[in-house]
């Protein structure tokens, strides 16, 4: 018995397509017009601005416990960050689509479990 509710094929398999590739010549403009971003300055920037906000809280408030606290806090945001970054660019990573997809979640979750450890102590959820 036929299936009626199967859409028939395109007629026209030679239909253009909207979206044209761009040649080898157009292909280096965009890389040099765009160059990546290493992972390195994400951290170095994440360091910079914990620093500043470190600064800023220890001027604000005069106590150098507050600078102290703010500076911890944004180490379990840095370290974190440079672990993971160090994993992404292992040699493992660009293997192919499905390494890069397995290395991106074990190196998020290492990053998660890493940041909750450094926060953990700090936080003293377990005790009264």
């Amino acid at each position: 018995m036929p299936n009626n509710n199967i859409a028939p094929l395109p007629e026209d398999t030679e239909e253009a397509s909207p979206i044209q590739p761009l040649s080898a010549e157009e292909a280096r403009r965009v890389r040099e017009q765009n160059p990546p971003l290493s992972p390195r300055w994400v951290v170095v920037g994440q360091a910079g601005v914990g620093l500043v906000a470190a600064l800023v809280a220890w001027v604000l408030t005069g106590k150098q416990n507050v600078g102290w606290s703010v500076a911890y806090g944004a180490s379990a945001v840095v370290i974190p960050a440079a672990v993971f970054a160090r994993g992404l660019t292992g040699r493992f990573s660009s293997l192919n689509a499905g390494s890069a997809a397995v290395g991106f979640l074990l190196w998020e979750m290492v990053k998660i479990a890493l940041t909750l450890a450094m926060l953990a102590p700090r936080l003293g959820w377990w005790r009264d």
